[in-house]
C-alpha cells in the first residue's frame, strides 16, 4: 500500500486540550499510553490513523499528513530533485516504522513513512 496517505497529525502547544477538542467534536478515542502522551486514534474510528499531541518546542504547531512509500531514501532524493527540501531526515519513532518530513517547493510540509 505505497504512495497513499496513511496518517494525519495535529500538534500544538497543548496536546491534551487538542485531544479533548477532537474527542468532544468527533467522538474520537485517543490512546495516550506512551511517555509523551501523544494520542493515537484508529483508522477504524476515523477513516485514517490520526495523531494529536503537543509540539516538542512549544511552538504553534501544524497539521501534517503522512504518505506510505516503498523506499524512503529514494523518495527523499526524488523530493529534493523536484525542488523540495528535507525538513527532518529519516528516523525511527518505533520498532516498525521509519519517517521523514519534506517540504514541497512552496514550503508545505508532508511526512513520508516506510514500514
Amino acid at each position: 500500500m505505497a504512495d497513499r496517505i496513511i496518517h494525519a497529525e495535529v500538534v500544538g502547544r497543548d496536546g491534551k486540550k487538542l485531544q479533548g477538542f477532537f474527542s468532544e467534536l468527533f467522538g474520537w478515542k485517543f490512546d495516550t499510553n506512551n511517555p509523551g502522551g501523544y494520542g493515537m486514534a484508529s483508522a477504524e474510528a476515523n477513516g485514517i490513523v490520526t495523531g494529536v499531541g503537543a509540539t516538542q518546542d512549544g511552538g504553534a504547531g501544524h497539521v501534517t499528513f503522512y504518505v506510505s512509500v516503498k523506499d524512503i531514501d529514494k523518495s527523499l532524493e526524488k523530493a529534493t530533485r523536484l525542488g523540495g527540501k528535507v525538513v527532518m531526515p529519516k528516523m525511527s519513532p518505533g520498532p516498525n516504522a521509519t519517517i521523514a518530513l519534506v517540504a514541497d517547493p512552496e514550503g508545505h510540509v508532508i511526512g513520508l513513512s516506510q514500514a
